[in-house]
C-alpha cells in the first residue's frame, strides 16, 4: 500500500554529487574556482598556527551563497549545514560564521581583486568577453549605517568658528578680571595666541596648561578657576571633536557617525517618499556582454568625478585600459574628455545637452552659442543677427581635482536696436559670452562619433549593459544595502557580488549554448 519508508537505514550512494543535477549552477562555481592557481591565495596565509580551511573551499561557498541571495555569514554557515550543494562544495566541512566573515572581509582584502582578474581571464579565453568595449555606469547603494547620524561639513565649520569666538571672548574676560598689563605667556596676551592664526586644539591645550599652572599660584582666583574648568570640560573637547570630524570629512560635505566612510546621498529607492538623503556609496562598474569587467566604490554622489579613478582601477584589474568607453551624459565633462583623449581611449560619451540639441526649440534658440558661427582664423563669433563678438579677455578656473578650465570671453560692439536682443539676452548692455573652446571641441568630436553608425549602435547597446546588471544585482539578487562597514570592506562586498554575477552569467550563457535549462 505504501512505499517502504525508514529513517534508520543507511542509503547508497553516499556521494553528495549524485544528488546534484548535471546543469546545476554549483558545478559552474566549482569548476571556475578549481581553475585558479593555489598560489593566488598565498598572500592571505602567511603561515604558522593551526591548519586553516582551504581558501578555494571558502571561496566557492561564498560565491555560491551570493548567487543564492545569501549574504549574511550566519546564513551561509547555516546553509553549509543544511543544503546539499553547500555541503558538496564544503566537502562536508563546517566552517562557522566567524571563519567565513573573517575570510571574506580580512583574509581576501589583498587577494580578491587577483581572483577576479583570473576569472576574467578565463572568460576572455573562452570568448565570453573580448575586452574591446567597456560600458560604464554607476548606482548608489545604501550603507550599513543609521539614517539619522549625519554630520555636515558646513555645520562643523560653523560650530568650530563659534567655538573659537567663545574662546577668544573667554580670554578677554580673564584679562579684564586680572588687572595686569603684562603676561608671561611667551610675550603674548591670551587673545593674541588665538588671533594670530586659526586656533587649533594643540594651541588651546597649551594655553589651558598655562592657565592651570597660573591657577596653582592663585587658587582663590574664581574667574580663572571657572575659565579653566570651561576650557578643560567643554571648549577643548568640542574643538578636538570638530577637528576629528573635519579630518573624516576630507573633501566631502557629509558622513555618517556609524559608518564614517559613507556619504549622505539621494537614493532612487526612496521608501519614505520624502526625498531624504541616506548614507551610501556610489558603486561604479564596467561591463561587456553584461559581464562585470571592473568595479570600484566611491564616496562622491555624482558620477562625473568617479570616471578617472574607476578607469585606473580597471586598468589595474584588466592589465590595460579598455579600447572604447561608452557612458551616459553624467560622465560628459571637459575634464573626463581630456583624460580619455590623453589615454588614447575612444570616448563614446554623451554630454549634458546632447539630446536637447536635436530639438527644434534648441535649434531655434538664438542665445545658444552652439547655433552661432566661429571664425577660428580671426577668433571671433557671429551671432544669428550678424553681429560680431570679438575676443575680450581670458579667465581660468581650477577645479578641485587640479584640472584647469580656460574660458575665452567675447563681447559684441553694439547690440542696440538688435531685433533679436530680447531672445538673446536679458542683460542691459552688449552681449558677452564665456566659452571653453576645448569643451566645444570635445563635444564636437563626441557628437560626430555618437551620430555615426557604430557610435549610435554602442549608445543603444549601453541601455542594456550596465543598467541590466544593476537590475540583476538589486532586484533579482536583492542586494540593496551593504552588510559591512567601511570603504575597504564595502569594496570587498562589491567584489564578491561581481564574482557571483559573472558566474551566474557564465552559467546562463553556457546553458543557453547547450539548449539546456539551468537548475
Amino acid at each position: 500500500m505504501y512505499i517502504q519508508y525508514t529513517m534508520d537505514q543507511l542509503c547508497l550512494p553516499m556521494d553528495l554529487e549524485e544528488d546534484i543535477p548535471e546543469n546545476h549552477l554549483v558545478r559552474v562555481v566549482n569548476a571556475a574556482v578549481n581553475r585558479l592557481d593555489d598560489a593566488i591565495f598565498d598572500a592571505a596565509y602567511p603561515g604558522g598556527g593551526r591548519d586553516s580551511y582551504h581558501p578555494k573551499m571558502l571561496t566557492k561557498v561564498i560565491i555560491y551563497a551570493y548567487t543564492q541571495r545569501i549574504y549574511s555569514s550566519r546564513q551561509i554557515a547555516k546553509a553549509i549545514r543544511e543544503h546539499i550543494p553547500f555541503m558538496w562544495l564544503a566537502g562536508r566541512q563546517r566552517p562557522d560564521f566567524r571563519t567565513l566573515n573573517r575570510f571574506r572581509s580580512e583574509r581576501m582584502k589583498d587577494v580578491l581583486e587577483t581572483v577576479f582578474s583570473a576569472v576574467l581571464q578565463f572568460l576572455a579565453d573562452e570568448k565570453y568577453i573580448s575586452l574591446e568595449h567597456y560600458f560604464v555606469d554607476g548606482t548608489k547603494i545604501e550603507a550599513n549605517a543609521n539614517r539619522y547620524t549625519f554630520v555636515w561639513g558646513k555645520a562643523v565649520s560653523k560650530h568650530k568658528t563659534k567655538l573659537q569666538e567663545k574662546v577668544h571672548a573667554l580670554f578677554s574676560t580673564i584679562e579684564a578680571a586680572e588687572h595686569q598689563e603684562e603676561r608671561e605667556h611667551h610675550g603674548k596676551d591670551l587673545t593674541e595666541l588665538g588671533e594670530a592664526s586659526e586656533l587649533d586644539s594643540s594651541k588651546l591645550e597649551q594655553v589651558t596648561q598655562q592657565l592651570e599652572a597660573q591657577l596653582l599660584k592663585h587658587p582663590k582666583d574664581n574667574p580663572l578657576k571657572k575659565a579653566v574648568r570651561k576650557l578643560r570640560k567643554d571648549l577643548l573637547p568640542r574643538l578636538v571633536k570638530y577637528e576629528h570630524y573635519q579630518k573624516l570629512l576630507g573633501n566631502r560635505n557629509s558622513f555618517s557617525k556609524t559608518d564614517t566612510d559613507a556619504t549622505f546621498m539621494r537614493m532612487k529607492e526612496d521608501h519614505m517618499r520624502n526625498g531624504q538623503l541616506k548614507p551610501g556609496y556610489n558603486v561604479q562598474i564596467g561591463t561587456e556582454n553584461q559581464f562585470i569587467l571592473a568595479y570600484s566604490v566611491h564616496q562622491r554622489p555624482t558620477d562625473t568625478r568617479c570616471l578617472e579613478p574607476h578607469l585606473e582601477i580597471a586598468r589595474r584589474i584588466l592589465g590595460q585600459h579598455p579600447q572604447t568607453i561608452i557612458a551616459d551624459a553624467g560622465y560628459g565633462s571637459e575634464e573626463n574628455y581630456a583624460y580619455l583623449e590623453k589615454e588614447e581611449i575612444t570616448a563614446v560619451v554623451k554630454y549634458g545637452s546632447y539630446h536637447k540639441e536635436k530639438s527644434k526649440a534648441w535649434k531655434a534658440d538664438v542665445s545658444k552659442i552652439e547655433n552661432w558661427t566661429y571664425n577660428a582664423a580671426e577668433d571671433n563669433w557671429t551671432c544669428p543677427a550678424a553681429q560680431t563678438l570679438h575676443f575680450h579677455r581670458e579667465s581660468k578656473e581650477t577645479l578641485e581635482s587640479g584640472y584647469e578650465i580656460r574660458r575665452r570671453h567675447y563681447r559684441s560692439q553694439s547690440c542696440e536696436g538688435c531685433p533679436l536682443k530680447d531672445r538673446c539676452t536679458k542683460a542691459a548692455g552688449n552681449r558677452e559670452v564665456a566659452v571653453s573652446l576645448e569643451r566645444l571641441r570635445y563635444q564636437s568630436q563626441a557628437r560626430d562619433l555618437l551620430r555615426s553608425e557604430e557610435g549610435y549602435a554602442l549608445a543603444v547597446r549601453r541601455m542594456i549593459e550596465p543598467e541590466s546588471v544593476f537590475g540583476q544585482l538589486k532586484n533579482n539578487r536583492g542586494f540593496r544595502r551593504f552588510l559591512l562597514r567601511g570603504m575597504k570592506k564595502v569594496t570587498l562586498e562589491v567584489g564578491w557580488l561581481s564574482l557571483a554575477h559573472n558566474m551566474l552569467k557564465q552559467a546562463g550563457v553556457e546553458q543557453k549554448r547547450k539548449g539546456a535549462i539551468l537548475q
